[in-house]
C-alpha cells in the first residue's frame, strides 16, 4: 500500500509550505526517539513526508504518481528523499531534546548554571520552635574572588579566543541515525566570551572557579517543622562564567522529652492524683523557654480532659500571636494504699463518689 505523506504529517493536500513545516515540527517533536514518549520508526516517516512535501518539485512527483497515482499503485519512489534536512531549522527541532547543543537556545546564549548542594542538619526543638543561626562548612567549587571569575590576572588584559576567532561560537559537526549534521555551538574555549586571559590568575588557574571550604550562616526561621526544606540561592556549586546553583538545607528535628507539635499548639500530658482531680490543685510545668508556669487544676477534673494555656506556644510568622499550650490530663490511680487511705476511700464509696 503507498504512503499517504498528506496523512503522515495530518495536513489537507492543499496545504501551504507554513502548514506543512508546522504539522512536521508538531509531529517531529512527539516522536523524536530521544524522548520517553517518541518512536523512531514514525518519526523517519515523518521525515520522509516532510522531505517529499516540502520540495515544490518531489510534491508535484508525488502528487502525480503517488498514492493518488494510476490505479491506485502508488507508483512514487522516495527512496532517494529520506536522507537529509534541507530547509529545517535543527534548533526548533533538536533544541528539546538535546539541551540547546544544536547552537544553544534560540534567542540567545544559553547560560550554565552550577550544581545545585543538599546538606542535612539537626534541630533541637527548641531551636526549631524559636529559630537559630547555624554555621557550616562546605567544601565545594566557588567562583574566585581574586580575578572575579574573569579568570584572568588582576592588572592584565583579555585577549581574543583563537579557538573560535572571537566568536564565542564555532561550528562542529555531528553524527545521528538520521545523518552528519553542521551545528553552531558556544566555545569550550572561552564559554562564548570571545575572549581568553593574557596572563591567567594564580589563584584559579584561569578557571575563575576553584574549590575551597566555604563558611556558610543558615538562618532558620521560627517554627520550622522536621522535614522542611530551606533554599539559599546562589549557595551551591559555582560554575565558570555562569550561575551558581543552590543550597538545599533539609531540616531534622529532635523529639522533645515533654512536648509535642501539632500546627502551632505544643501538647503535652500532665498526670494529676485523684484528690487533685477531685479537690482541685495548682502544678507548675516549664514552657520551652524554661520559664516555669503555674497550672491550675479545677476541682471534678476528669480523666482526659484538656487544659489551655494560650499564646504559649509556637510563635508563627503568619500570626500575629503564637499558638497554645496544650495539656491533655491523665487521672493516675494508685496501685498501693495504706489502710487508712484504704478506709477513707471506702467511705467515700459509701456517699457515692
Amino acid at each position: 500500500m503507498a504512503k499517504d505523506f498528506y496523512e503522515t504529517l495530518g495536513v489537507k493536500k492543499d496545504a501551504g509550505k507554513d502548514e506543512i513545516k508546522k504539522a512536521f515540527y508538531k509531529q517531529a517533536h512527539k516522536y523524536h526517539p530521544d524522548k520517553k514518549e517518541g518512536n523512531e520508526a514514525k518519526f523517519k516517516e515523518v521525515n520522509e513526508a516532510y522531505q517529499v512535501l516540502s520540495d515544490d518539485t518531489k510534491r508535484k512527483q508525488y502528487d502525480t504518481y503517488g498514492s493518488a497515482g494510476p490505479g491506485g499503485a502508488g507508483g512514487f519512489d522516495s527512496s532517494g528523499f529520506s536522507g537529509g534536512f534541507e530547509g529545517v531549522d535543527l534548533n526548533d527541532i533538536f533544541g528539546d531534546f538535546f539541551g540547546g547543543g544544536f547552537g544553544g537556545s534560540r534567542g540567545g546564549q544559553q547560560v550554565e548554571r552550577g550544581n545545585d548542594i543538599q546538606v542535612d542538619i539537626e534541630l533541637t526543638f527548641e531551636e526549631s520552635i524559636f529559630g537559630v543561626t547555624r554555621n557550616i562548612t562546605l567544601g565545594k567549587t566557588c567562583a574566585c574572588e581574586t580575578c572575579h571569575g574573569s579568570g584572568a590576572k588582576p592588572g592584565t588584559k583579555l585577549k581574543k579566543c583563537t579557538t573560535c576567532d572571537g566568536k564565542g561560537k564555532k561550528t562542529e559537526m555531528r553524527r545521528s541515525f538520521l545523518g552528519t549534521f553542521q551545528t553552531t555551538v558556544t566555545c569550550s574555549t572561552c564559554h562564548g566570551k570571545g575572549e581568553i586571559p593574557e596572563e591567567k590568575c594564580k589563584t584559579c588557574n584561569g578557571q575563575g572557579v576553584y574549590r575551597k571550604q566555604e563558611a556558610i550562616e543558615i538562618p532558620v526561621p521560627k517554627g520550622i517543622q522536621s522535614a522542611e526544606t530551606l533554599r539559599m540561592s546562589g549557595k551551591g556549586e559555582a560554575v565558570a562564567h555562569g550561575v551558581s546553583g543552590d543550597l538545599y538545607v533539609r531540616i531534622h528535628v529532635k523529639p522533645h522529652k515533654v512536648y509535642r507539635r501539632e500546627g502551632a499548639n505544643l501538647i503535652m500530658t500532665l498526670e494529676v492524683k485523684t484528690s487533685e482531680a477531685i479537690l482541685g490543685a495548682t502544678h507548675t510545668i516549664y514552657a520551652l523557654d524554661g520559664k516555669p508556669v503555674e497550672v491550675k487544676i479545677p476541682a471534678g477534673l476528669q480523666s482526659g480532659d484538656t487544659l489551655r494555656l494560650k499564646d504559649r506556644g509556637v510563635p508563627t510568622t503568619s500570626r500575629s500571636k503564637a499558638g497554645d499550650i496544650l495539656i491533655h490530663v491523665r487521672i493516675k490511680t494508685p496501685t498501693k494504699i495504706s489502710n487508712k487511705a484504704k478506709k477513707l476511700i471506702e467511705e467515700l464509696q459509701q456517699e457515692g463518689i
